[in-house]
C-alpha cells in the first residue's frame, strides 16, 4: 500500500504513516481512558476506602492513561516508512518529553491525593502536612521540567542540572518567597504553632477568626464576618498574633470588665444599712465577720474611740465589692477551678473602676455573651442597693435638664 502511494507522490507514505500512528494513538487514547479510568471509577464508588476516591477525585489514573498514546506514537514512529531520521527522532523526544509531562502532573496530583487522605484524619488538625506536600510538588515540577527538556533536546538531564550552579543567586531571588514560607512551615509545625480550626487574631493583617487553611505560602483566615484573610506564612513567624487554642483547650474563657463607681457616692455604712445587709444571702456571712474583725480592731485602740472618725467602720463600695464576689462564686456558669476577682483599680477620672475577673464554664462565642451580659445586668442594677451611683459623662438630656 505504500509502495501505491510513493507512486503516486513520494510524501504520501510518510504522511499518510504519521496520520495512521496518529489516529492509533486516539483510538487507544480513547480506549484506555474508557477501561482503565472508567473501570476505576466504578470500583471506587461500590468501595467503601476514601484514598481511591482522592486519587479519582485529583484525576491521576487519567493523567497516568495519558501515557499511553504518547507510547505508541514514540515506538511506532521509527516504523513509518518514508520519513526522515531527524523527524523520527524529534516526534520520539516530542513523545518522551509528552510522557515525562504526564507522569509529573499524575506524580503530583497523587501527592494532592494524599494529602486530602491525610487531611481527612484526626492527626491533621494537630499537624498539617499541605505546606509540606506543596515544596515536594515544586521539586518535582523542577526535576520533571528538567527531563522534559531534556528528553525534547535528547541531551542529558545532568548536563542541565550542571548548569543550575551558575543560576543560584537567581533562583534564591525567584524562589525567596518559597524559602521563606518552606522555614516558616516547619517552624510552624514543629513548634505547634497554628492549626486548622485555631481561632487567630493578626491585626496588621485585619485577621480576626478561624484558619481554615494552612499552605506553604499562605494561611487562610475565615473573619468572623465570613470574609477571607490571606496571611503569607512566613509573616506568622516575623510578626506577632495571638493564638486563641489555649482557651478553647481550657473549656474556658475569662471576663475582665470593670464597673464605674462615682467616687461622691462611696460612704461608710450607717448602723441601720449593716442590719439590712444581714438579711441578704449573699452578704450575711461577710457582713459578721467583717463586723467582728472591726469590732476586734476598734476595741485593740490604744487611745478612746469616741468620735467615729476614729474607728474603721464597713464601707458602701467594700460591701458591693463582697457581694458582687459571692455573687461570681455562686453563680452556675462560672468556673469554681480558675481565678476569680473583684478587685478595685486606681480612681481616674472616670470614678473609681471594679474590675470583674473571672471564667466562665464555657467557650462557645453566644453562651459566654449572654453569661456576661447577665451577670453585668444584675450587677448594674443592685449597685444602688449600696447608695453608690454609677459614673458616666454627661449626656446631651443631663445637660438639658440643668436649665
Amino acid at each position: 500500500m505504500f509502495e501505491r502511494l510513493a507512486s503516486i507522490h513520494p510524501l504520501l507514505p510518510p504522511v499518510g504513516g504519521v496520520l495512521a500512528l496518529l489516529a492509533a494513538a486516539v483510538i487507544l487514547d480513547l480506549i484506555a481512558k474508557r477501561l482503565l479510568v472508567g473501570t476505576v471509577r466504578v470500583v471506587a464508588k461500590r468501595s467503601s476506602f476514601t484514598w481511591d476516591d482522592a486519587l479519582v477525585t485529583h484525576n491521576v489514573f487519567g493523567r497516568l492513561a495519558q501515557v499511553v498514546p504518547a507510547l505508541i506514537v514514540f515506538v511506532g514512529v521509527p516504523f513509518v516508512p518514508g520519513l526522515p531520521e531527524a523527524v523520527v527522532q524529534l516526534m520520539r523526544n516530542v513523545a518522551m518529553g509528552y510522557m515525562v509531562l504526564m507522569l509529573t502532573l499524575a506524580l503530583t496530583a497523587a501527592l494532592s491525593a494524599a494529602n486530602t487522605i491525610y487531611a481527612a484524619s484526626p492527626l491533621a488538625k494537630d499537624r498539617p502536612l499541605k505546606g509540606f506536600v506543596q515544596l515536594v510538588q515544586i521539586v518535582v515540577w523542577v526535576f520533571g521540567g528538567v527531563m522534559i527538556i531534556a528528553a525534547v533536546l535528547d541531551r542529558s538531564p545532568l548536563l542541565l542540572l550542571s548548569g543550575f550552579g551558575a543560576m543560584t543567586a537567581i533562583l534564591l531571588l525567584v524562589f525567596k518567597d518559597t524559602i521563606l514560607s518552606l522555614v516558616a512551615s516547619v517552624q510552624l509545625t514543629a513548634q505547634d504553632m497554628v492549626r486548622v480550626g485555631d481561632w487567630i487574631e493578626m491585626p496588621q493583617f485585619g485577621a480576626d477568626g478561624d484558619v481554615v487553611d494552612v499552605q506553604l505560602h499562605t494561611v487562610k483566615v475565615q473573619n468572623w464576618d465570613k470574609t477571607i484573610t490571606t496571611i503569607p506564612t512566613h509573616r506568622l513567624i516575623t510578626d506577632s498574633f495571638k493564638n486563641w487554642r489555649g482557651m478553647s483547650q481550657s473549656g474556658a474563657r475569662r471576663i475582665k470588665r470593670a464597673i464605674l463607681v462615682d467616687v461622691a457616692s462611696i460612704r461608710f455604712h450607717t448602723q441601720a444599712e449593716v442590719d439590712h445587709f444581714t438579711r441578704f444571702a449573699l452578704l450575711k456571712d461577710y457582713i459578721e465577720n467583717k463586723e467582728q474583725e472591726l469590732a476586734d480592731y476598734n476595741a485593740g485602740l490604744a487611745t478612746e474611740v469616741d468620735s467615729e472618725v476614729n474607728r474603721r467602720r464597713l464601707t458602701n463600695v467594700g460591701s458591693f465589692r463582697a457581694y458582687a464576689y459571692n455573687y461570681l462564686k455562686n453563680h452556675p456558669k462560672i468556673h469554681k477551678g480558675m481565678t476569680l476577682i473583684v478587685r478595685q483599680l486606681a480612681p481616674g477620672p472616670e470614678g473609681l473602676p471594679l474590675e470583674i475577673y473571672c471564667f466562665t464554664n464555657t467557650t462557645e462565642w453566644a453562651v459566654y455573651e449572654d453569661i456576661q451580659s447577665d451577670i453585668f445586668d444584675h450587677l448594674l442594677a443592685i449597685v444602688p442597693e449600696f447608695g453608690l451611683r454609677l459614673y458616666q459623662k454627661p449626656a446631651g438630656s443631663d445637660l438639658a435638664n440643668l436649665r
